[in-house]
């Protein structure tokens, strides 16, 4: 489901144009309908445009050739039309809904992870699913370690799930489903690096991480330059502006990073969350024009956000995989 650009209205399979990028409901799927920029663009010097089901371009007669030539042209044209005006087909399910993919994925792998498990052992799970310091090799874990949790701390995966349901719709909805899903890995991704990095350089014994918690760190930090006065509910229970809850986590984990010299602290990589969090405030600085767009229904307090104690991010050094 996503917002119509043009009347606002919530379409359960709505149109991406792919001249303009926006999205729109079935009334408004037309370019015409939208103002397309795109439509100065058409070439379309015989008018055949506004004719595509006139008889003269598509039938014979003496126009020989040139109409054969005009019919051809009226079907480019429409086959264009279609194309760039189409739902997509399984990917019109995405648009708008990132975060629910991102979500679902979430889940499958970490059912993936049970079956992996189960099937092939432990040594496969850390090949697959788990970013490791002795194996910065093994790129396809850099994404993978996004998206997989720790299987015996179910809280893990839940207070990710929970902060990225809650929050991840208010920055999709602003920047669009492709931006947001590349934001959400890259964030993911470089945090995780970072906290393994920093393992390798200090030289802590090998140290492994999994978790979505960096990127979620990364969507608090967005909402922090964008909605700083926002209402959350800690624990579903203890009301709070998101920028007292998130700056507070921040200063805990740097805390406890400066104290422990180590980047992750009982099993949660505290270094990772930073860096996300970091991530999250310089892209919500630099597309801070966008922040009119991160809007929650009216009045409605956005819970979810885990305090000190919440959700946990990658594991640290010799955290739970």
């Amino acid at each position: 489901m996503a917002t119509c650009d043009v009347c606002g209205e919530y379409e359960n399979l709505p149109y991406q144009c792919k001249r303009c990028g926006k999205t729109f409901c079935a009334d408004h799927r037309l370019p015409e309908n939208h103002d397309c920029p795109g439509l100065a663009e058409w070439d379309d010097p015989g008018g055949v445009f506004d004719s595509g089901f006139d008889e003269s371009v598509e039938g014979g007669g003496s126009g020989g050739s040139r109409s054969g030539a005009s019919a051809g042209l009226t079907g480019r044209i429409k086959r264009r039309v279609d194309r760039e005006t189409s739902t997509g087909g399984i990917v019109s399910y995405v648009r708008g809904n990132a975060t629910y993919a991102i979500l679902a994925a979430m889940w499958l792998t970490f059912v993936a992870q049970w079956a992996v498990t189960l099937l092939f052992g432990e040594a496969t799970h850390s090949q697959l699913f788990v970013l490791r310091s002795d194996a910065l090799g093994n790129v396809w874990t850099w994404a993978t370690s996004v998206l997989s949790h720790s299987r015996f701390q179910p809280f893990h995966i839940i207070g990710n799930s929970v902060v990225i349901l809650f929050f991840g719709p208010l920055v999709e909805r602003a920047v669009g489903s492709r931006r947001f899903a590349g934001f959400f890995f890259a964030s993911g991704i470089l945090a995780g690096l970072g906290h393994v990095l920093f393992a390798i350089a200090t030289g802590a014994p090998t140290t492994g991480v999994l978790g979505a918690s960096g990127a979620g760190f990364a969507i608090l930090g967005v909402l922090t330059v964008w909605r700083p006065n926002m209402q959350v509910l800690l624990f579903f229970v203890i009301p709070m502006k998101i920028k007292y809850l998130t700056w507070g986590i921040a200063l805990v984990s740097a805390v406890l990073v400066i104290q422990t010299g180590t980047g992750g602290v009982g099993g949660i990589a505290h270094l990772a969350h930073l860096i996300g969090f970091a991530i999250g405030l310089a892209f919500g600085k630099r597309n801070e024009s966008l922040a009119r767009s991160a809007r929650g229904p009216g009045g409605m307090r956005m819970g979810g956000a885990g305090g000190p104690g919440g959700p946990r991010g990658p594991g640290g050094p010799g955290g739970r995989f």
